[in-house]
């Protein structure tokens, strides 16, 4: 299993993180299956005559970490809009600000 964009950005991984990549997707799927948010708006739906189809694409994009020769990371940085953020904490994922 490689992951990346495009054939340059392979990354090859072992099977332990094939398989942390597969618990993710499942606990991402399970989460969404079981979350009485999206069950209610599905509801609301059909009552209002419609019928949903859903189906979620979900990407893991994976890197190495960067790190020195002394195991400290090089700085680098994420930045993320609020909605990024709102996404995030809507999916029960936390972020925290000072990392």
């Amino acid at each position: 299993m490689s992951f990346g964009k495009g054939p340059l950005a392979a990354l090859e991984i072992d099977d332990d993180a094939k398989e942390i990549v597969r618990e993710i997707g499942t606990a991402i799927n399970e989460s969404v299956e079981n979350s009485t948010k999206v069950a209610e708006a599905i509801e609301r739906l059909r009552e209002a005559g419609y019928e949903m189809e859903l189906t979620l694409r979900l990407e893991i994009g994976l890197r190495p970490h960067a790190e020195d020769e002394d195991g400290e990371s090089d700085g680098t940085s994420l930045e993320l809009t609020e909605e990024d953020i709102q996404v995030l904490q809507r999916m029960k994922i936390r972020i925290d600000p000072e990392r």
